[in-house]
């Protein structure tokens, strides 16, 4: 029997375990990725394991979220970055540079290798055939210092893609057909694995934007073959020499089957608060719009601008309408510069962002007040564009365009012929604005700057004898880590920040619940279903650990999340009878006893919620290894004990 593409790079880089779908596997990285939200904790973790080198074969540091510096905070989480990188070989993508997804995939991706970066949208790097998982920072951390990542061998998926798009129907449509299809939980335990004839009608960047938002299935990650139009991709960024032929085998199996005829798709739309909330155009109407944004690392590349460039071309933007544009790197807004796309672009009225993550993490272009805003991001959770009754939709960048010009939801369709867009053969290289690693023998004698926002991490405690704790907070389903540790442009600062930071926890759900939970000292945190969907943010298990939660107890978990609350101690567990969720509420108390020797018996554990007087079975559904890292307190404790 032959092998997906999944299961052959998978195989190529297994160091322990066997490929049994379910089963715990670690596989060796090739590259890392870190963006600045994120990075300075991964950073920090990885000093504290005292390796002096990163052993990856590259990893890179990329300034691209936190880059509204309104005040000392971001400017100096970018020294301390900066000077890390210099001091342990790493490469340093300076702010202005591009989004890291954006970025990585012109300049670093490589077929056939795997990367693991500290955000949930990593999987772009699919579009060229690679295995790119998302991940928390710690874990990222350990694959710098040379540690395998570890995943539960996955099922795969094939998306089987026949025909080719019609004339204004772009590759978000695809995706979003996708989500339509299986939602955000469809894709938790798998990989999505693309092929069939319709592949060859995908450029890179298209690939790359279906891939981007497999996130928001839930994936591990997704991927497509490595084929002729990836060399041409790889040679147009001067790269030729990464390119390696990868496919399925003829005979490979998959553990299920999706198709999707592209010729048949339309413009889609993911409406308010959920990437899989989707309609078609028609069906929502005439929807009036007071903003569009074009941009994040969904839909920023040069075949995206250059579309709207041309939608946009002799007109104006509509009075009613805020239209801003974000390139996802320097590379795009350099070449839109040079071939007048850019003034094009301004002529209509729009706003020029810089090339950052910028709208899409909720740094800057809040809409008013019950605004509803076109976006051509990946997540349209509530308040994540810093404007909590915002009316977030979801929309390729042909749709967001055109409905600029008119003021209200637009199919592009109606826009009459569609050009033949096509990629340069040579795109403008200059990679003046990322800082190679210095020699060896003088990364000993770097200083690592750190400002006095940066705070150490929390370290959580061994695992008790006995939890006895109350329920600091119930939430309901498809919580988001966005509930659980909002962003924007007030709280991104204070990522380096946990104790500052921690005092935003939950804020979308419970403005009380920091206090609340800090008062208790120590808690349990309650959810439904998908808990944990989106941002790969492990301050999202950080805060919690610091407010001192010691138990998160939902019907399921995304899977992302739920290895971050390993990583950071606090134990993840599932209702083993879903309708005992009904039977708790907020400030009940539970009590689980000998939970060390209840874990090393198998994966059930008994509950008393002692407030009500009932007992209930619980689920703990990890490895052996996750286990011992709960008994240690963490990854980091596990780390250092098992590398003494």
């Amino acid at each position: 029997m032959g092998q997906t593409l999944t299961e052959k790079i998978l195989s190529a880089h297994l160091v322990d375990g066997k490929m049994v779908k379910g089963e715990e596997i670690g596989i060796r990285i090739d590259q890392t990725l870190t963006q600045d939200a994120t990075g300075t904790m991964a950073y920090l973790e990885f000093e504290a394991m005292g390796v002096p080198r990163v052993k990856t074969e590259r990893s890179v540091a990329y300034i691209d979220h936190n880059t509204l510096q309104s005040g000392f905070e971001n400017a100096d989480d970018h020294r301390f970055i900066g000077s890390v990188c210099k001091k342990h070989g790493i490469y340093f993508s300076r702010p202005g540079n591009g989004i890291c997804h954006q970025v990585h995939l012109e300049r670093f991706g490589i077929p056939g290798k795997t990367l693991i970066g500290s955000d949930s949208h990593t999987p772009t790097g699919g579009g060229i055939g690679m295995i790119a998982i998302g991940a928390g920072g710690m874990d990222v951390a350990v694959a710098m210092g040379g540690g395998a990542y570890y995943i539960t061998c996955p099922k795969v998926v094939k998306v089987e893609l026949t025909g080719k798009l019609r004339p204004w129907v772009a590759a978000k449509d695809v995706i979003l057909e996708v989500l339509k299809r299986l939602s955000v939980k469809g894709g938790v335990g798998k990989v999505i694995e693309y092929t069939g004839e319709g592949v060859k009608t995908l450029s890179v960047p298209e690939r790359a934007t279906i891939t981007n938002m497999g996130a928001e299935l839930g994936a591990t990650t997704s991927i497509f073959p490595s084929d002729e139009i990836t060399r041409q991709f790889l040679k147009a960024q001067g790269r030729e020499e990464v390119y390696q032929p990868l496919c399925a085998d003829a005979d490979a199996e998959y553990d299920e089957l999706v198709e999707i005829n592209l010729s048949e798709l339309e413009p889609l739309v993911a409406c308010p608060h959920s990437p899989d909330n989707v309609k078609s155009v028609a069906e929502i109407g005439n929807l009036k719009i007071d903003q569009v944004c074009i941009g994040s690392c969904t839909n920023s590349s040069l075949l995206d601008m250059l579309k709207v460039a041309h939608i946009l071309k002799g007109k104006t933007v509509h009075p009613d309408v805020s239209l801003s544009i974000a390139p996802g790197s320097k590379q795009v807004l350099n070449m839109l510069a040079k071939n007048g796309a850019l003034s094009v672009m301004i002529d209509a009225g729009a706003r020029i962002l810089e090339s950052a993550c910028g709208p899409c993490i909720g740094m800057g272009q809040a809409p008013n007040s019950k605004g509803i805003s076109l976006r051509t991001f990946n997540r349209n959770f509530e308040g994540r564009s810093g404007t909590k009754d915002g009316q977030i939709y979801l929309v390729s960048p042909e749709l967001a365009a055109a409905s600029a010009l008119t003021g209200v939801l637009t199919d592009p369709r109606t826009l009459g012929d569609m050009p033949d867009f096509q990629l340069p053969e040579l795109f403008e290289i200059n990679d003046n604005m990322v800082v190679p690693p210095i020699e060896a023998e003088k990364m000993d004698t770097v200083e690592v700057l750190r400002g006095p926002n940066i705070k150490p991490f929390p370290v959580a405690e061994a695992l008790p004898e006995d939890i006895v704790a109350k329920c600091s907070l119930k939430v309901g389903d498809n919580i988001t880590t966005d509930h659980i540790m909002p962003a924007g442009a007030k709280i991104l600062p204070l990522r380096s920040n946990i104790p500052e930071i921690s005092k935003y926890c939950f804020g979308v759900c419970d403005e009380s619940f920091p206090s609340r939970a800090l008062d208790m000292k120590k808690s349990i945190v309650v959810g439904g279903s998908n808990y944990g969907q989106g941002s790969s943010r492990e301050h999202a298990a950080l805060a919690p650990l610091y407010l001192g939660v010691k138990v998160v107890l939902t019907k399921s978990f995304a899977r992302i999340h739920m290895a971050n609350l390993v990583n950071a101690g606090i134990v993840p567990m599932t209702f083993a009878n879903e309708a005992d969720y009904d039977r708790i509420d907020q400030m009940d108390e539970l009590k689980i006893e000998k939970i060390g020797e209840q874990l090393k018996n198998g994966d059930t554990i008994v509950v008393t919620n002692t407030t009500k007087g009932f007992t209930f079975e619980a689920k703990v559904s990890l490895s052996e290894r996750q286990k011992e890292m709960l008994y240690a307190g963490g990854l980091l404790n596990y780390t250092r004990t098992t590398n003494k």
